[in-house]
């Protein structure tokens, strides 16, 4: 057996393959070498093969792709003709950090294919970049750039400035010539001036390798931050900005880049970073008809006041905020990549699909010259209206009742403690002063209340009907019988599974609420939001939730249009309620970790 290893999404992994390697006619179908006893390259290919889960998963690969896995590394392409003003300084870093680099010629047919061109070089061959150096020029103070190019299908046949015995040489010190040519080791390798090869050549691909593939090299390496996530529809797959209202619900990371370049020769203070958007899965998923999405990025500067508090920024930030930097366009390849000079500050990039609601996972690299720092955007989980006691004791939480007592609000709306022992029949305390919609409800109550003046589930389905049909702003039908469980399971404060008129009055406060809420972002009146507009009337009714917690709520409560209606809506925010309350009454220190029992997990999850 072979071993193989290939570098995938961020990890190295082992690829195992046996000797038995595909053939039609005692000849190897796919990739060969020249001798007819040498099998490395086609055991290579097996493994990469396996590595995608089949050959047909290779078809229609790229270079780009092949040195990314072959490395680890991270690849840009240039094209020569737009090549940026500092590229020979690019390049020049880029052999510094032992990055590999390789230029072609491009063909315009496939008659053009392998054809030589007046100077000798081949077209369609990947020349290897070897080496960059400055002479100076003795008639002239200035210095010229070269550039050592290596064919390696053979011998050269480069015939224009400074190939062998040309006038060129003669422009350079001894010194320079000597140093130049003792370079020049193999028949296959040559000088061209640096000009000449921008102007020869069509397109340049570099692979920037990362630290731990230079684990035994002195030399200066990139520092790399490391990133995976994911679009979810409904959630966090919000598209490019061509979706204003979704945009900013994409995830989001955190740059910091204080330290700058190191250029003497530059006078502008700035950071390199190359960012690298990869998308997971897609090709070896492509027999499954699954295609590779079309993606990008951009970043945003972040004000002084917003910076270092790692916070999801929201919409008004991005309908206001021009991005500082963004990739030059969407495109359906693995992986788009580019790279940027921004001044040291703080950044937020936001890696998205062209099109909102298209789901699937991708990985996000930021590779910098000095050191960066770099992570999710994410909020606290908490809630801002449910306050946490921190003198709680130490007496063990088993029944509703007990995880109850924790909540204050409850306690000064009088509600704990007004529940006695049964009695024949209990009167309804009638309060010096109501509303006329509290008396609506009170008289609602006592029509079908019954004798214990408490209500059960499939009566509180039906007060809310009636009570939900006097408002004709919510065009509801009432809520579902699993809501109003949910609903006494909230209030309930004795484990009784039923409500008396009190708790059913604070209910309904509450559902007042987040009726004001659902309102604000049912702007069509269609009784139903979307799942995005949901992330804004969490926030607004004073939950704050990270990204997991939002893909959830997408995905549980939301219909095959994204859409939430008022029902489910309401049910949401009831669960986030009793749930926020139920782990600060377990609690008990305050520090956000909580440990349960088999019965309180049980206990806490069956009665919600």
């Amino acid at each position: 057996i072979f071993h193989f290893q290939f570098w995938r999404y961020g990890e190295w992994v082992d690829v195992v393959v046996d000797d038995r390697i595909p053939t039609c006619n005692n000849q190897l179908v796919f990739t060969k070498s020249f001798r007819k006893n040498e099998f490395w390259s086609a055991l290579l290919e097996k493994a990469y093969a396996k590595l995608h889960g089949s050959y047909e998963a290779l078809k229609g690969g790229n270079t780009l792709e092949a040195m990314e896995d072959f490395t680890g590394g991270v690849t840009e392409y240039f094209e020569l003709s737009e090549a940026p003003t500092n590229l020979y300084i690019i390049m020049k870093k880029a052999l510094e950090r032992g990055s590999l680099m390789g230029s072609s010629i491009d063909v315009s047919s496939a008659t053009e294919m392998e054809s030589r061109t007046e100077l000798g070089l081949i077209r369609g061959h990947a020349y290897s970049i070897i080496a960059l150096e400055e002479c100076d020029e003795v008639s002239k103070d200035t210095k010229i750039p070269l550039i050592r190019l290596r064919n390696p299908w053979g011998f050269v046949l480069w015939k224009g400035p400074w190939c062998p015995n040309s006038k060129e040489w003669s422009t350079i010190s001894p010194a320079d010539r000597e140093n130049l040519k003792k370079q020049t080791v193999e028949t296959s390798e040559f000088w061209m001036s640096f000009d000449d090869f921008k102007k020869t050549f069509t397109k340049l691909e570099m692979c920037n390798l990362t630290p731990d593939t230079l684990q035994d090299d002195e030399r200066q390496s990139w520092t790399v931050s490391v990133h995976e996530g994911r679009w979810v529809r409904g959630s966090s797959a919000g598209g490019c900005r061509n979706s204003p209202d979704t945009f900013w619900t994409n995830p989001q990371y955190r740059l910091q880049l204080y330290e700058e370049d190191d250029d003497p020769e530059d006078g502008q203070v700035v950071c390199t970073v190359v960012v690298a958007l990869m998308q997971k899965g897609r090709r070896m998923q492509r027999c499954k008809g699954l295609k590779f999405l079309t993606i990008g990025f951009s970043i945003y500067e972040v004000p002084k006041e917003m910076q270092e508090q790692n916070q999801h920024l929201q919409k008004d930030f991005f309908l206001y905020t021009a991005s500082k930097a963004k990739c030059k366009s969407y495109i359906n390849l693995r992986e788009v990549t580019e790279r940027f000079r921004l001044p040291p500050g703080e950044y937020v990039i936001i890696p998205t699909t062209f099109k909102p609601h298209e789901e699937g996972e991708f990985i996000l690299r930021v590779f910098s010259e000095k050191q960066n720092i770099s992570e999710e955007a994410e909020s606290n989980i908490e809630s801002g209206k449910i306050q946490q006691d921190k003198k709680k004791t130490n007496k063990p939480i088993v029944f509703v009742s007990d995880r109850a007592q924790v909540n204050k609000e409850l306690e000064h709306d009088g509600i704990l403690g007004e529940k006695k022992k049964k009695k024949p029949k209990k009167k309804l305390l009638q309060p010096e002063e109501e509303t006329e919609e509290e008396k609506k409800f009170r008289a609602i109550y006592q029509q079908i209340a019954g004798e214990d003046m408490e209500i059960c589930a499939n009566e509180l389905k039906t007060i809310m009907k009636n009570v939900l049909s006097k408002h004709n702003e919510i065009k509801s039908e009432g809520f579902s019988l699993e809501t109003c469980r949910s609903m006494i399971a909230l209030m309930d404060t004795d484990g009784s599974g039923k409500l008396h008129f009190q708790e059913f009055k604070h209910l309904w406060k509450k559902i007042k609420e987040w009726q004001l809420i659902f309102k604000r972002y049912d702007k069509d009146k269609s009784c139903s939001i979307s799942s995005f507009e949901m992330r804004n009337a969490v926030n607004d009714a004073g939950f704050q939730l990270n990204k997991q917690l939002y893909d959830i709520i997408a995905m549980r409560y939301a219909d095959e249009h994204l859409n939430i209606d008022f029902d489910s809506y309401i049910c949401c925010f009831v669960r986030l309620e009793g749930m926020f309350r139920a782990f600060n009454a377990f609690d008990r220190d305050g520090d956000g970790i909580i440990k349960l029992n088999v019965l309180e997990w049980l206990q806490l999850t069956m009665y919600s």
